[in-house]
């Protein structure tokens, strides 16, 4: 498909720069219906009989500052390729040859150059790994916001831009839908019977890349690693046989479903990467309804949207959103889409 067909005009006043006051107080646009709610209000919006999957990759602090030399390079982990060695890219990396060390805070961490690899950046190895890793780069190591907030990270981001659930490290981006939940909001659809499972996906820099070309076929999709484990492959198809709507929060958890499940709509355990790109006509098999953030035009989530909820469905929803002062992107209002073959 033209890619000019996912267009839509999107005023910079839109875009959220900072995060609410309250995660759950964010505005929640229900598809088609078009009515305005909050995300709190999902308690009430949700019956019962549902299972609701979250992907609880947590954010690492993957923006560093080193020096090789006299050189002083900013360099931004965008993915794990082995336990102590990351693709990263790195401004003037056109500097670095193979072999050069980078040095971060004064040597507690160091990367040796392994090679380039063009668009997804430089391969570095590091002397550490694991959670020794970690926890250097949690000390010298700041958020890589989207480059679209065209600011630096703050004491809040490190914690709102990171949902309430983060547990597995690896992800330089937000799985933003999630970003909405409170351990409050949490323990009610609990109370209420509306049951949860976790899958893992690291959300890569990928997800920012624009698409560069002009037909959705030419488009080269990022990979991301997802884990889901026979335990929580199971539990949801036991809900599908029992009859319940499966809810997946956020385009990570749609696009890791639909890659592990089979032409009977039942899933399977996966743990591997995936570089699934959705457009339309796609036919959607693992989920009823996607809870997921505003996006960018001619974005690669966007088509995803518009192929599960239907794209003249999407476009009334975002001049909706416009007309009611909806917040766009990462720290934004929130939706939850019904698929339009349900």
């Amino acid at each position: 498909m033209r890619v000019d067909l996912f267009d839509f005009d999107l005023p910079e006043k839109f875009i959220a720069k900072v995060p609410l006051a309250k995660r759950d107080e964010a505005k929640l646009l229900l598809v088609p219906q078009l009515e305005n709610k909050q995300v709190k209000d999902l308690v009430d919006i949700l019956p019962e009989n549902t299972l609701m999957v979250f992907n609880n990759t947590k954010v690492i602090p993957a923006r560093i500052f080193g020096i090789c030399g006299e050189r002083h390079f900013e360099v931004t982990l965008h993915k794990n390729i082995a336990l102590d060695t990351w693709l990263a890219f790195i401004k003037n990396s056109k500097k670095l040859h193979e072999g050069d060390e980078i040095s971060f805070g004064e040597g507690l961490l160091v990367g040796r150059v392994k090679s380039k690899q063009g668009e997804s950046g430089v391969e570095l190895q590091f002397n550490k790994s694991g959670h020794e890793f970690f926890d250097v780069l949690s000390h010298i190591g700041t958020l890589p916001l989207p480059p679209y907030l065209k600011r630096e990270a703050t004491t809040e981001d490190f914690e709102r831009y990171q949902t309430v659930y983060a547990k597995e490290e690896g992800a330089v981006a937000a799985p933003t839908a999630g970003l909405h939940f409170t351990d409050e909001l949490l323990q009610k659809l609990h109370k209420k019977g509306i049951d949860t499972v976790e899958l893992t996906l690291h959300v890569g820099a990928g997800t920012f890349q624009p698409v560069k070309v002009e037909d959705t076929k030419d488009h080269k999709m990022h990979s991301e690693y997802v884990v889901i484990t026979k335990e929580v492959a199971d539990k949801i198809n036991q809900a599908k046989r029992d009859g319940k709507k499966i809810v997946a929060v956020g385009t990570t958890v749609l696009r890791s479903l639909e890659s592990a499940v089979d032409s009977d709509g039942f899933i399977h355990p996966f743990a591997q990467e995936t570089d699934i790109f959705i457009t339309p006509p796609y036919v959607f098999k693992s989920v009823d309804y996607l809870m997921t953030n505003f996006h960018l035009p001619k974005s690669t989530l966007f088509m995803l949207v518009s192929a599960f909820a239907g794209m003249d469905e999407m476009k009334k929803a975002y001049e909706f959103a416009k007309e009611n002062s909806y917040r766009f992107y990462s720290y934004g209002d929130s939706s939850l889409l019904k698929r339009k073959d349900n």
